[in-house]
């Protein structure tokens, strides 16, 4: 069951009369609706947003997803069709160290069926059957990503572009930080938690790469090895 915070602070407050107003308006169409991220978690503080989520009955029904300042609190609302939150539960991607905390750690406002069980029950089932293998395979999609990005951030910094080469290195730093996630079968809260969990938070270009360099060296390990022929990118 999700984790169940107390719902006395002006952000619960917030989070509950949009689901309210969510309620009248669409009634029948609403399947459930929670709340992610540090709300959920029960840590929030006066800077938090809120992450809210609408489970509808059907594929385009419910509000639009819309963001907007209330009383003074950023809410971030989504609506997803339960089918397709589902299969967004089943599918594994490079991202998955950073939306699995979503699927597992989601506090109902609205939940009469327990919908929220079934979306935790469904994403923990597909961790049971992904085989090593799998992973590995993300995380080398991963690395791609963020060696190409350490490279760019590299060559700004030697043009001396360091308001970009900065902008790109934390691309590059978050890439490393999913890596690290996939091969572990990590997953965190958020993009900051992220890198500063996994330790790259203030790495540079170099020290980031060196650790590029031991993650690609990890991943032929496991038999996913960064370099390639035509055939292998193909395949």
């Amino acid at each position: 069951m999700p984790h169940s915070p107390s719902r006395y602070n002006p952000r619960w407050e917030v989070a509950e009369q949009v689901a309210e107003v969510v309620r009248r308006r669409y009634g029948s169409q609403v399947r459930a609706i929670g709340v992610h991220g540090s709300l959920a978690h029960g840590d929030d503080h006066d800077g938090s947003d809120i992450d809210l989520v609408v489970v509808t009955r059907q594929p385009g029904s419910g509000p639009r997803p819309a963001t907007r300042r209330i009383s003074g609190v950023i809410v971030d609302l989504v609506a997803i069709s339960g089918e397709e939150y589902l299969r967004h539960a089943r599918t594994l991607t490079t991202s998955w160290p950073l939306a699995a905390d979503q699927y597992l750690t989601t506090a109902a406002i609205v939940d009469p069926d327990n919908w929220y069980g079934l979306l935790r029950d469904t994403h923990l089932g597909r961790l049971a059957v992904a085989d090593p293998a799998e992973f590995a395979t993300l995380a080398r999609e991963a690395w791609c990503r963020a060696a190409a990005a350490n490279d760019k951030a590299r060559r700004l910094a030697e043009w001396y572009d360091t308001d970009a080469a900065m902008l790109v290195l934390g691309e590059a730093r978050l890439g490393a930080a999913l890596v690290e996630g996939l091969l572990s079968r990590t997953y965190f809260r958020n993009s900051a938690d992220a890198v500063r969990r996994t330790r790259v938070a203030a790495e540079d270009v170099m020290t980031l790469g060196e650790r590029l360099a031991a993650q690609a060296r990890e991943l032929a390990r496991r038999g996913r090895p960064v370099d390639g022929e035509v055939a292998d990118l193909l395949a």
